[in-house]
């Protein structure tokens, strides 16, 4: 992390301080920083660190080795499985829409480094900053239909409204991964870099926005989020209701079987 001091240590995730910048690195790197309890319950007391620090003017979320963020912990939902159907609605409205929400209407810019790959609600997380830069071999994935499930973390608000609906669809409905040079060419990021340039323009980035005019910042995501992002919490709501009915459905069920098994699913439709 070059010249930035620690300045708290979560269980799974770090937080950084340099000047007036501040990093909150996902640190569950043997597990491809996937959303665990812990992780998610960390990560919020982050996000509301920085947000709450007036001596931080912007923030920088980044991947500790090699990914970015793998998405919802699904060997934690598979152990949850064990008791009944899993439920996947206090998880997202208790845990995960606090993150996003949070980053939204954070009076600072925040800025998504995906040093690697994004997917699932890592793929959410990222989107809901306002800058995403990436290395070019970082990719992004909207995971959830490959065991099941419908986006969520704001995703079906957060993608579409980046690439238009043909777009979103294919990401939804296919489930491929889009690499990053591709995600920018599209306008689902903002830039592509080279890896071996990426830690160092990511950091440049974050300095010029920490030294630049913050409450210009913070009142250009009040327009953006009054211009789009108004019916958040509405979307965010109907995306829980309707990943409660995944959750349950035998699909997910298979999907859940299929990844623990490293086969391919037998979808039924049921």
């Amino acid at each position: 992390m070059g010249d930035d001091k620690l300045s708290r240590q979560y269980a799974e995730i770090n937080l950084y301080r340099q000047g007036h910048a501040a990093k909150i690195e996902l640190n569950r790197p043997d597990r491809m920083n996937a959303w665990s309890n812990q992780f998610s319950l960390d990560l919020l007391a982050a996000v509301q660190a920085v947000a709450d620090d007036d001596d931080v003017r912007a923030v920088l979320i980044t991947g500790a080795g090699r990914a970015f963020s793998s998405g919802a912990d699904l060997k934690e939902a598979t152990e949850r499985t064990a008791d009944g159907p899993f439920d996947p609605y206090p998880i997202l409205t208790e845990r995960y829409h606090p993150i996003i929400t949070g980053i939204r209407r954070m009076p600072k810019p925040v800025v998504a480094a995906v040093n690697g790959p994004a997917a699932g609600i890592g793929l959410s997380l990222a989107l809901a900053c306002d800058l995403v830069v990436a290395a070019e071999s970082a990719y992004f994935l909207l995971a959830f239909v490959n065991i099941g499930l419908v986006p969520d973390g704001g995703s079906s608000l957060l993608v579409p409204s980046r690439v238009g609906f043909a777009r979103a669809a294919e990401l939804a409905m296919l489930g491929e991964r889009l690499p990053a040079p591709k995600a920018a060419d599209w306008g689902l990021i903002n830039q592509a870099w080279p890896d071996e340039e990426f830690a160092a323009r990511a950091d440049a980035l974050l300095g010029r926005l920490a030294s630049g005019p913050t409450r210009s910042y913070a009142g250009t995501k009040r327009q953006l989020n009054r211009w789009l992002y108004e019916q958040m919490d509405a979307q965010l709501e109907f995306e829980a209701g309707i990943q409660r009915e995944m959750g349950a459905s035998a699909d997910f069920a298979e999907g859940l079987a299929s990844f623990t098994a490293k086969r391919p699913p037998d979808f039924t439709g049921a």
